[in-house]
Parts: C-alpha cells; structure tokens; sequence
C-alpha cells in the first residue's frame, strides 16, 4: 500500500509543479487579500444590529446584505477564472481589489437597503469575486507537497482578521457611526490591488479548444472557446458535480454564525462586546484550526477527503450546539462551543480547496474552482436569509442554528457516494486530453475503419 501511494504521489507531483519560491510571496499575497475579503465578510456582523436599528427592517432582510455578498463573490468567480485563462490573474485581482473598495465607499452613502444590496453585495461582491479564486488557484500551483499546509497558512489570516476586525468595527461604528466606519473599510481594501500585482503574468497556452474556420461558424466558435476558459465539460463529469453538491451543503450553513451568532449573544443578554468578543474566540481558533489541519493532512496519514469529511461533520454539530450553550445564560459555555466551531470550521477550508486537484487535475483546477464557487452560491444565498426568516417565526435563534447545523451533515453524508470514497489510496487524478489528441486518436480510428474493406476484400479474393 506504501508502494501504491508513494507512486501516485510521485506521479502527482511530476504533474502538478514546484513547491515554493516566489510562491511564498504570493502566499503572503493571498494572506493579505483573503483577510480583506472573508476576513471582511466575517466580520460583518457588527453591521447587522446597527442596519436592524437604523433602518427599522426585519432581521431576513438585512441578512440579504451579506448573503447577496457572499453569493456574488461565488457567483462572478467563474468570471474571474475565465478571465484568468483568457488573459491574466494580474490584472483580473487588481481589478477585482478596486471593485471591492469602490463598493464598500459607495455602501457608506446607502439611504436604504437597496443601495446596500447593490454596493455591498453586487459591486464588492464581484471584486471578492475576481479576488479569491485567481489568488487561490496561483498559489496551488506554486505548492505541491506542501499545498494544504501553504493553503492553511494563507486562510489562517481569515481567522486572524476575524479576531482583530469584530473588536475594530465595533470601535469604528462608534466613533464614526456605520458610515464612516464602511468609508474606513473600502480604503482598506484597495490593499488588494497591491496584492494582486505581485502575481508574475505567465505565458498564456493556448486555449485547448481549437476549431476550424472553414466548418464552423464564428458564434460557435466563440461558445467553444468560452466553454473552455469556463471548464463546462466538468458538470458532466459525476466526482466533481457530487463533490459540488456536498460543498454547496456546507456552504449553506457555514457562514451563519459569523454573521448570527453576534446578534444572538447580544439576544441572550451580552453586552456589546462580550458579543463581539465571542466571534473574536471563534476567529482565534480558526486560525489554529487552520495551520494544524494543513500540517497535519501533508503528513499523509489520512486521505484528505476523508479528514474533509470528519471536519465537516463536527462542524454541523457544533452549529447546532451554539445556541443549546447559551440557554443557561452562561457566557463560559457559548464561547466554549464557538471555540470549537472555530477550530473545526478553520481546519476543513484548506482542504476544501485541496481535494479539487485530486478531483479533476490541476490543469482544470482554476476553472474547477470558478465553477465550485458559482454552483454553491446559490447555497450561501439561502442560508443565512433561512436563518433571518427562522428568527422572526420563533422569536430566537434557536431553530436558526438547528436547521442550518444540519446542512454540513448532510454535506459530509453527500461526499460519502464519492467514487472510492472508502478506499485507502487516492486514484489518480484524471488528464484533460487536447484536442489534438482527440483528433488524432480519430483520425487513428478513421484509418482502421478504411482498412476493413480492403481487409476484407483481400480475404475473399483468396
């Protein structure tokens, strides 16, 4: 068994490319970017009481803010990585960077929710969205054999900025209200731009699908040579369409208690800080969570979709357990449990990315990642809105954080019908073939084809 997998691993790293160098820039790069976009978005729930109050709306329809935000950033990151194949990741993360600030500024003027869901969400959520997955993809193709572990370093800042940034929009909106604490916000995040320069443009290959002029027509043409920026041809394929599905689960769930969990503890008779302080605990272990995750699955012993799935599994359960914390009135106990939801909510990210090249091959990983981030919008646009609405029905967040706790199981149950799921090795990652080498396998089989008669002719004359 050793054998098996010290060869595939070989193999796999054959394929797959360096281990570092400039990659640690770019890790540094992403660090500093993700902070500014989830890290960002985490934290945003300081702004949902202040939105509650100032606008005098429901708690569902401020939660459309951060959902549409979320959703956009997943939606618009098939863009970003088609953009990427057609061009470059340089000018696609700058662009994205300027897109985020500008929205956040805007978002500072809103006179109403509408204004908030166009700014915040639509305008900062394309930037996200033109961010996250070049960014990503560049820098797992910088690391092989220390890909997770590069991954779990860059997403620890996630965590870190989650602990810094509750306590600091806390003190922003108080000293310059939510509006000048938005206005704050957008001139940090046109940092992104910077980070987005220090990616090296690369000599851009080809696009893998070529046609001729004389027996197609331009239209089809150009659908075919979108089609292979965007990586269609993976929703036909079953691993990569189940393992979506098992992400969108999570998806829905995942992000509620950072953008709940603060409104609760200030429901549950917490002053404003201790509220605060709560998703701050989270954020600190998330970021342990994170770094010990990806050290430990470079270590092999576990395959890392297996140890995607254990993650997966505690963190529904610890959702499902916040608000069963707090019904004593004891703070100790809710930030006990947000600890441990921060933990295993920081270990599973890393690996959410990682098992994608072992799905579908790292030639396709940026399209796969584009079209990950698309399908499960959908699942992070309902999620927290569900919970808002479960709120106004039961006057809590209890059956908020039990409906949406389950979706991370069912996600872990989803990546159990994975093709060898159960078995100890991973299977090597399937190769996109050109279409030179379709075309040369046809023209092979046309050959043989136009051989037969004259095989067969040759036989009866004898």
């Amino acid at each position: 068994m050793t054998k098996v997998k010290s060869n595939s691993e070989s193999r796999s790293e054959d394929v797959e490319g360096p281990d570092g160098g400039w990659g640690w820039v770019l890790l540094a790069a992403l660090f500093v970017s993700t902070s500014l976009v989830f890290g960002l978005m985490r934290s945003l729930g300081v702004f949902f009481v202040e939105f509650v109050q100032y606008f005098e709306e429901s708690s569902q329809a401020v939660s459309w803010i951060s959902s549409t935000g979320l959703a956009a950033q997943q939606f618009f990151s098939p863009l970003g990585a088609a953009l990427c194949n057609a061009y470059n990741a340089r000018l696609v993360v700058m662009t994205g960077g300027f897109l985020a600030g500008l929205g956040l500024i805007l978002a500072s003027q809103a006179t109403c929710l509408a204004h908030l869901y166009l700014t915040m969400g639509v305008i900062s959520g394309l930037g996200w969205g033109l961010v996250f997955t070049p960014m990503v993809a560049t820098v797992m193709a910088n690391f092989t054999r220390r890909r997770t572990l590069a991954l779990g370093l860059a997403f620890s800042s996630i965590g870190l900025s989650s602990f810094a940034f509750n306590p600091l929009f806390q003190l922003l909106v108080e000293m310059y209200t939510w509006r000048g604490a938005l206005l704050i916000l957008g001139g940090l995040s046109f940092n992104i731009v910077a980070c987005g320069a220090l990616i090296r443009p690369k000599k851009r290959s080809e696009a893998p699908a070529k046609v001729d002029p004389d027996s197609r027509s331009s239209c089809v043409a150009q659908l075919q040579r979108v089609s292979s920026y965007l990586e269609l041809s993976l929703l036909c394929e079953r691993p990569y369409i189940t393992y979506t599905l098992a992400i969108s689960l999570l998806n829905a769930g995942y992000f509620v208690p950072y953008f709940h969990l603060v409104a609760h503890s200030r429901q549950a008779g917490f002053s404003e800080y201790q509220a605060a302080f709560v998703m701050s605990a989270a954020g600190a272990t998330d970021i342990l969570g994170r770094v010990v995750s990806g050290w430990f699955a470079d270590l092999r012993h576990f395959r890392l979709i297996h140890l995607l799935s254990f993650w997966t599994a505690l963190a529904g359960v610890f959702i499902m357990l916040l608000p069963v914390s707090s019904l004593s009135g004891s703070y100790v106990a809710l930030v006990a449990i947000s600890l441990l939801y921060g933990f295993c909510s920081g270990a599973l990210t890393s690996l959410a990315f990682a098992v994608v090249p072992l799905i579908v091959g790292v030639e396709r990983m940026m399209g796969a990642l584009g079209l990950l981030q698309l399908i499960e919008s959908g699942a992070g646009l309902l999620g927290t809105p569900l919970s808002g609405l479960l709120k106004d029905i039961t006057g809590n967040y209890m059956a908020s954080f039990m409906v949406v706790g389950s979706f991370p199981i069912l996600g872990t149950l989803t990546m159990a019908t994975l093709p060898h799921f159960f078995s100890c090795t991973d299977s090597p990652p399937p190769q996109r073939r050109s279409l030179d080498d379709k075309d040369k396998g046809l023209n092979s089989e046309l050959e043989q084809m136009n051989s037969l008669p004259s095989d067969t002719s040759s036989r009866i004359a004898e």
